[in-house]
């Protein structure tokens, strides 16, 4: 299990996104909303998703750029193919990864809810070090916000549908499920 401080998990690499603001008072963090991203589109090398979410994305590198230009958007956690973790905002604090959302009966899913981006596509397959990561951060997840269950771990496609795809036909949600399941008996 990751150690989490203050907000921050200790063992993730951290870069400071300005996309953020506070949450609603009193608003519990409920929900974990799974998303995926990759700049451009199905590249995984390079740093730019990280530039995205600190505002400073070259978008002459590439057309795709042009359909992003001037979004302020970021997550609270990154998962790189190889597993690697990276971390933007603190976990108290309200990132904008959901957009135009619900939940249930809960709108706007950036006050209730952590974002995880997974790098990858809508129709790519994920790497075996991202499922285990992802399930260790989720655990941790748990623990440091007990109100989170398993059935409020979603994915962008299911709080925004018709608008959003990701993380897509790629993301394996029965691998998932048995990751969480495994990590919940070492407990």
């Amino acid at each position: 299990m990751y150690d989490i401080s203050d907000g921050w998990f200790k063992q993730s690499h951290k870069i400071d996104s300005p996309n953020y603001n506070e949450r609603p008072e009193n608003m519990a963090v409920d929900a974990i909303i799974i998303h995926s991203i990759s700049l451009p589109p199905g590249c995984y090398e390079g740093h730019d998703i990280s530039q995205f979410f600190l505002n400073k994305l070259d978008c002459s590198k590439d057309p795709f750029y042009d359909e992003i230009r001037g979004l302020e958007v970021s997550s609270h956690l990154l998962i790189r193919r190889t597993g690697e973790l990276v971390q933007y905002v603190n976990l108290h604090s309200r990132a904008w990864h959901a957009g135009q959302s619900q939940l249930g009966r809960q709108e706007n899913c950036n006050d209730f809810s952590i974002g995880i981006e997974l790098e990858g596509t809508d129709n790519s397959s994920f790497e075996v070090a991202q499922y285990n990561t992802l399930s260790e951060v989720i655990h941790s997840l748990m623990d440091y916000f007990p109100e989170i269950t398993q059935e409020r771990i979603v994915g962008h496609s299911d709080i925004a549908p018709g608008r959003k795809t990701d993380p897509g036909c790629g993301f394996n949600w029965d691998v998932l499920r048995k990751e969480l399941d495994e990590n919940s008996t070492k407990t």
